[in-house]
């Protein structure tokens, strides 16, 4: 009697569901949206920094992008990105016939955008010549009308009159050559250059390695991008663009500001880090913490999205993302991080405590 009775129950809930069914015309399922998820990607800071994920040459259907600048917020915010530049070119607009506004419209409604989601944007702007010049981003601007002038050094020397930190982009493109000219000599000495691209888009510069490190300039890495940014670095993997890690004493466009002109900055491409020994190391052991298991063995934690391959006493050791590595201990305390570059050195450190 009690199973005809839960039986009944059970056929008149589902005429109900059944009559709903028929008598509604939408059926609204929220969580298939995602825009309003967003990745994390966790890089501990240390010290009175934490770490921000940022990436400082970006265009948009303004210049010679094929997005609009609003999505190029979107799209970082969900990557899991702290702040983003807009840094269309000034000479180079081949859509201005066709969009209003000025060089700086791209950066507005981009600024718009983020300030909806406490996101950070930085107006910027490239200066784009051939060699011996080539490309130089213009970041912290407050007007690029400005910078429209026909000689680049003074569009530079206007970009410095507003405050800028001035960025040489991809210095091995478009001849594959990474050649230090006389001008770019001058000006990283007038610190009229701040930071140099080690990595950009696909390519890899190793002489501008050296340039950062021989001149004492920020290390970076961005994508450059024109196009959607998954379409070119996969959809999903929370690290495949590259990125400059800057280490920040607070989450603003002004923390951002100070720490690169500290040069607090380590480039992130392709699964290398490359940046100063001191920044290296103390990001390394930032990540990667160190448990003793008896007398002979090593619990080495790695908290953070990034991996680690190290090299000591002829062994070879790899710290995946985010896992746990039991290893014998080491007969040696002095290693090789393989994939941290300083100049165009391997990190050597201790290993971490």
């Amino acid at each position: 009697m009690m199973k005809q009775i839960a039986l009944c129950l059970l056929l008149a809930g589902t005429s109900v569901v059944q009559a709903q069914i028929r008598n509604t015309e939408v059926y609204e399922l929220p969580h298939l949206d995602k825009s309003n998820e967003r990745n994390v990607i966790n890089i501990p800071g240390f010290g009175n920094y934490e770490t921000l994920k940022c990436d400082f040459h970006i265009h948009t259907v303004f210049s010679d992008g094929l997005v609009w600048p609003d999505m190029r917020v979107q799209e970082a915010w969900q990557e899991g990105l702290d702040a983003i530049a807009i840094t269309d070119h000034i000479e180079y607009r081949p859509r201005k016939e066709v969009l209003k506004g000025d060089r700086n419209e791209s950066y507005k409604i981009a600024k718009k955008a983020a300030d909806a989601k406490g996101f950070i944007v930085i107006q910027g702007t490239e200066i784009t010549r051939s060699k011996p010049l080539g490309h130089l981003n213009a970041l912290f601007i407050q007007d690029a009308e400005a910078m429209d002038v026909e000689d680049p050094l003074k569009a530079i020397d206007e970009a410095k009159r507003q405050g800028a930190f001035i960025l040489w982009n991809h210095p091995g493109w478009p001849d594959d050559k990474s050649t230090l000219y006389p001008v770019h000599e001058q000006l990283l000495k007038a610190d009229k250059i701040d930071g140099i691209e080690v990595f950009n888009y696909a390519e890899y510069y190793p002489a501008a390695l050296d340039w950062c490190d021989r001149y004492g300039k920020a290390y970076m890495a961005n994508t450059d991008a024109h196009g959607l940014v998954a379409s070119v670095y996969g959809w999903g993997d929370k690290l495949m663009r590259p990125l400059t890690l800057v280490f920040a004493s607070e989450r603003s466009e002004r923390g951002i500001r100070d720490a690169l002109s500290a040069g607090r900055t380590v480039a992130y491409f392709d699964g290398k880090l490359a940046g100063s020994p001191e920044l290296l190391e103390k990001l390394l052991k930032a990540c990667l913490s160190v448990r003793p298991i008896g007398d002979n063995r090593l619990e080495v934690t790695n908290r953070s999205d990034l991996s680690f391959e190290m090299t000591g006493g002829g062994a070879l050791y790899r710290f995946p993302a985010r896992k746990v590595v039991l290893i014998d201990r080491p007969k040696t305390t002095a290693f090789t991080v393989e994939n941290c570059l300083t100049g165009n050195k391997k990190l050597t450190l201790s290993f971490p405590e």
